[in-house]
């Protein structure tokens, strides 16, 4: 890319009177260069079976291209027309809950072969028809793709299929799973029953990792049909998303991103999250660190929050520090779904940039300087390359693992990645994402393992390695615990882990009353050092005990350990904490492994990232996520800021005003 990329996704078809031009007049006077189009509107561009229309996306095409507008073209596909149900009500995905309904986005079985027929059709007929445009420079597959839990008779069949080819034999099918519990053995292909009803943890997880293959075929299949009529300089992507908790919360359980991110030329993500006094920039940070991780390289966030709900709807500064706060992780593209305030349906109070009334109002005014300072600042920010000493690994099959069983409280997987992750962000320390099937992990010095309930012995034996070569590992409670098949090791726990950790245990119990009490290498008396959601009671081999429980009973059983392992370090926490002592935990283990550094003397609500940009200079953002101001000592070399054009040497206290950024870059 040549150019930072500024953004709303636009839909001519959703608006209530005439008038592109006026939209694009405003759109360049904010400073956006591209818009993306397109994939929410199958029934406008085929309104019946075989009938074309495409008058709206060449209106826009041609009218964006006059104004020097960018354009992303999306594959219509997540979003079915009313007349394939009519005819062929077989397309909408069967799931555990019964029949699908027709009324919402994203209800079609992705496997059915009718549905695929279509979709095939609009995708052909779409590019192949706007493939020449000059405005175009990349394609989106579909949206926010997913498996929307099909598991119909088709879906069933496939799945006996994929089970019968993995693992040749019903023997060898019952042996891992576990079969013979509760009569549930299969003695014929022919009788393997539907999983929807199964109580087999090992069964269903297999089934969900099925169910993610279907998602990573689709969308594989989706790019190489793009491919055939896309040129060379054009990019084909993809918009993932995360787990939803009424915003993006964690690691998305219907998607493996990792695979599916192999047929794309560059990620891209949608990012919401809480603004106004619950922002925080950790939404954006872990969406970008995923998102960036996925291919290593810079990516684009398709969508993000302009107004939305009446709860995010910013406080001044805050939209321009978010934008920052985007490219601060790595991303080169930062744009808004959506452009204009929608005025019925569904999403009708989900807000764009501009309000109902279409009129300038406070938030469309902020984003007139984030464009000006994305097009003067440009060429310093685009293609920021960040080189991380640190990785949380994550996994789909332990996320999985731990949906069918739960930390008391009904606590996910989830819940213990964000519980790691937003403590070291708060730290700052910056860390890239690894699946949990990544062969060379020296390219790090500290790996954090957050709940690997589930996971294969090499996986295993790799942490182990790397320990034993000079690395550092942080690995907390139900880590090694079961099997890549979800079925719980006999040996002693952790597992294989137990190795590294130099630890082991066999009672795990639901805490109460329990807190903490540190060894002279470790302060516990934090305001809350309060044990909760789930403790395993272990007992030091080789390790060294960080921290005890404070407990009548149970007082004898270390919750914290850090074990020498070969070269490297080993630290094993058992335990769920408060977050301050596990930000204590972190900071302890960063400082062994080495990694504590200028950046570390700053702590949230202060923020600071930074990455080398094309021309080789260091940049480095720095975010007040408060509503108070602050100031920060600036450490490093005679640099130059960017946002107020002045020059700051070593030394230097630079003042952030409430939900300010300040920009360095290095000389």
């Amino acid at each position: 890319m040549q150019k930072l990329l500024y953004g709303v996704a636009y839909y001519d078809e959703y608006m209530p009177y005439e008038r592109l031009e006026e939209d694009i007049r405003m759109m360049k006077e904010a400073g956006i260069n591209v818009v993306r189009i397109a994939e929410s509107t199958w029934s406008t561009h085929e309104p019946q079976n075989g009938v074309f229309d495409f008058t709206s996306v060449d209106r826009v095409l041609d009218a964006m291209h006059q104004a020097g507008i960018q354009v992303i073209v999306g594959t219509p596909t997540y979003a079915v027309p009313t007349w394939m149900v009519k005819e062929h009500p077989e397309v909408l995905a069967e799931t555990a809950k019964g029949p699908g309904r027709y009324g919402a986005r994203q209800i079609m079985d992705i496997t059915n072969k009718t549905y695929l027929f279509y979709a095939e059709r609009i995708i052909r007929k779409l590019i192949g028809h706007v493939k020449d445009h000059p405005a175009i420079i990349g394609y989106q597959t579909d949206n926010e793709t997913k498996h929307y839990d099909t598991a119909g008779a088709n879906v069933q069949f496939q799945f006996v299929k994929y089970m019968r080819d993995r693992f040749q034999t019903l023997d060898e099918v019952n042996r891992k799973f576990g079969l013979d519990y509760w009569s549930n053995r299969i003695n014929s292909w022919e009788d393997f029953p539907s999983v929807v009803g199964t109580i087999n943890g090992s069964l269903g997880a297999e089934f969900a990792k099925f169910q993610r293959g279907l998602v990573t075929r689709f969308l594989a299949w989706q790019a190489d049909l793009v491919r055939e009529y896309k040129k060379p300089e054009q990019f084909v992507t993809q918009n993932f998303d995360f787990e939803w908790r009424g915003y993006s919360y964690g690691i998305q359980p219907s998607v493996d991103h990792f695979r599916a991110a192999e047929a794309f030329d560059i990620a891209g993500v949608d990012i919401y999250h809480p603004s106004q006094d619950k922002l925080t920039g950790i939404e954006i940070s872990f969406g970008g660190d995923i998102a960036r991780s996925l291919k290593g390289r810079n990516y684009l966030v398709l969508e993000t929050q302009a107004q939305a709900f009446p709860d995010w709807t910013p406080y001044p500064g805050q939209l321009r520090q978010l934008a920052f706060s985007h490219l601060a992780s790595g991303a080169n593209m930062v744009a808004y779904w959506h452009w204009h305030s929608i005025h019925n349906s569904f999403e009708t109070y989900w807000k764009g940039l501009l309000s109902h009334d279409f009129l300038p109002n406070p938030i469309y005014n902020e984003a007139k300087t984030i464009g000006k300072s994305f097009e003067e600042l440009g060429e310093h920010l685009i293609d920021l390359h960040k080189r991380n000493d640190v990785a949380i690994m994550i996994s789909n099959e332990a996320l999985t693992a731990m949906e069918w069983f739960k930390l008391p409280g009904g606590k996910s997987y989830n819940d213990v990645v964000r519980w790691i992750y937003d403590e070291l962000y708060k730290l700052n320390v910056a860390c890239d994402f690894v699946p949990d099937g990544r062969e060379n992990l020296n390219d790090y010095r500290l790996i954090i393992v957050p709940a690997l309930y589930a996971a294969s012995d090499e996986t295993l034996e790799r942490l182990n390695e790397f320990v034993q070569s000079g690395g550092h590992v942080l690995y907390t409670f139900k880590s090694g615990f079961a099997d890549e098949h979800v079925k719980v090791r006999t040996t002693v726990q952790p597992g294989i882990l137990h190795e590294a950790a130099g630890i082991t245990y066999s009672v795990f119990v639901e805490p109460s009353n329990v807190q903490l009490r540190g060894s002279p290498s470790f302060d516990a008396s934090a305001d809350d050092p309060q044990v909760h959601t789930w403790m395993e009671l272990v007992s030091p081999t080789t390790a060294e005990v960080v921290a005890y429980y404070n407990h009548p009973h149970w007082g004898q059983y270390a919750a914290i350990t850090s074990n020498t392992y070969g070269k490297g370090k080993a630290t094993y926490v058992a335990c769920m904490t408060s977050a301050k002592i596990i930000n204590r935990v972190l900071e302890r283990t960063v400082r062994e492994a080495g990694l504590w550094g200028i950046d570390q003397q700053a702590a949230f609500p202060l923020i600071v990232k930074s990455g080398i940009n094309k021309q080789g200079r260091s940049v480095r953002y720095y975010f007040n996520y408060s509503n108070e101001p602050t100031t920060l000592l600036y450490s490093h070399g005679p640099a130059r800021e960017l946002l107020h054009d002045e020059p700051v040497d070593a030394g230097q206290e630079l003042a952030l005003e409430p939900w300010g950024v300040r920009i360095v870059l290095e000389a």
